[in-house]
């Protein structure tokens, strides 16, 4: 057993605890990681952010999904893609993510330990291996919570490795289903319905609510749903299940009403909850709220001053970029540098197919709040760099108060959605009007374009009313 000590002990390794770990590195403090995976990244990179959104890309690439939709289907070499080519493409960038982690580590003289950590008391945090050894016993000045979170697995649920699945068990099927149901039209499970509905599976999301993703502008999301049923994926909406039953070789999801669905694999996608099970928070006085996270105040501290939890451990946004800046937050307020508030306007990416990206106020919202409002709509297939890429289906959106002109929000999806965002994110912190958009000169041909394109069109609604 070895013992440690550093200025800032990180239990975590994903986005949250690698940029609070860097942050506290640069401020020249000590540093000692704690990561339960063999590998640092956390469950960002070894079951969720990474491996997800490359799987996307690999789908892409390897069914030349793109090429599809411009030069049609039958004109493709439609052949079975295999669990093996996507594994494969999987592989490589893990191991690629993998690298760059143990360089920024090594290059800032962060010490990673690996095995699961708990609490000894405020000060101390014990390391075990996976015979529950204890291994190291580091002494923190500081210490940051970033344990993340995992899937929701109820115990009424009958879980395995092969038909009923959650989004990490996902990752380690043999096969690319036939027909698949997934329970759960949040982002995960139409990230993945998405995917699976590019290889040709015959995808069946099921929720509760009336439309995928409900909390995304309606527009948009109907938008999602009309693209989406274009690749062969349904949706079924206002339905309660009463419960999963598996049996040899196929999952059944039975309803409310007596009635039931049938298929080679069922996706329970409803849900996550913070990892602190093995922590043993109960030894230093912090308990969890009624979801299941960690309280902490506006600079990250919980009821303990000298620990810091960040990222999904805190609950929402639970986003990969928004536990990023908590994390680097964090550790400057830890260690006294000067810091701010997180902020309150960020952008949200969303990956399925066509991908979807938002920034600011929905329709409905500015609805509720009783805003004048109007709305700027360039649709891809007015943009020339659409032609020329596929003929993708998509959407800019750009809502604006009506006498102001001032941007109340901005949502997109197409592709390059979540690039392009960026543009409207920094317009709307520099305060800037509708008419910014139409005064600038944007390269030609690009999908950036649709910026001007929605802009003219709203502008010229509010012009006519004046």
């Amino acid at each position: 057993m070895e013992e440690l000590y550093a200025d800032l002990v990180v239990i975590g390794s994903g986005p949250a605890g690698q940029k609070a770990a860097m942050q506290a590195a640069k401020l020249g403090k000590s540093v000692v990681v704690i990561e339960k995976y063999p590998n640092p990244g956390g469950g960002c990179l070894h079951s969720g952010t990474i491996p997800s959104k490359s799987l996307r890309e690999a789908i892409l690439n390897l069914t030349d999904f793109n090429k599809k939709s411009y030069y049609a289907k039958q004109k493709i070499d439609n052949r079975e893609i295999s669990i093996n080519d996507l594994n494969y493409c999987l592989a490589q960038v893990t191991d690629e993510q993998i690298k760059q982690l143990h360089r920024q580590f090594e290059k800032n003289k962060i010490r990673l330990i690996q095995g699961v950590a708990h609490f000894e008391n405020h000060h101390q945090i014990a390391v075990l291996d996976d015979k529950n050894h204890l291994t190291h016993l580091v002494t923190g000045e500081k210490t940051l919570i970033a344990t993340g979170s995992k899937p929701r697995n109820p115990k009424n649920i009958p879980f395995d490795k092969e038909v009923v699945l959650d989004s990490t068990r996902l990752l380690s099927i043999d096969h690319v289903p036939k027909k698949m149901i997934v329970l759960g039209g949040g982002i995960i499970g139409s990230e993945y319905a998405s995917f699976f509905a590019a290889l040709g599976t015959e995808v069946i999301v099921v929720d509760k609510k009336e439309q995928m993703l409900p909390y995304l502008d309606k527009e948009i999301g109907m938008h999602l749903q009309s693209s989406l049923s274009k690749i062969g994926l349904k949706f079924m909406g206002n339905r309660d299940f009463d419960e999963i039953i598996r049996h040899k070789d196929s999952a059944e999801l039975k309803f409310n009403d007596g009635t039931s669905l049938k298929a080679e694999m069922l996706l329970y996608a409803l849900g996550r909850v913070a990892n602190v099970d093995h922590l043993h928070i109960e030894n230093v006085g912090i308990t969890v709220d009624s979801k299941g996270h960690i309280p902490v105040n506006a600079l990250f501290q919980t009821i303990v001053p000298n620990i810091y939890a960040v990222g999904d451990v805190i609950g929402g946004p639970a986003l990969a970029s928004t536990s990023m800046e908590q994390g680097r937050l964090a550790a400057r307020h830890a260690f006294g540098a000067e810091t701010h508030h997180f902020p309150t306007f960020y952008p949200i990416g969303i990956y399925t197919i066509p991908e979807i990206s938002s920034c600011g106020y929905t329709e409905e919202q500015l609805q509720a709040l009783g805003f004048r409002y109007e709305v700027g709509r360039a649709y891809y297939y007015e943009i020339a760099k659409n032609t020329i890429a596929g003929n993708d289906p998509g959407m800019f959106k750009i809502l604006f108060h009506t006498d102001t002109l001032e941007i109340l929000g901005i949502h997109i999806i197409g592709r390059d959605a979540t690039e392009v965002i960026h543009i409207g994110q920094v317009a709307m912190t520099h305060s800037a009007k509708i008419d910014y958009f139409i005064d600038q000169v944007f390269n030609y041909p690009t999908y950036a374009e649709g910026y001007r394109i929605a802009a003219l069109n709203g502008f010229n609604k509010v012009k006519h009313k004046r």
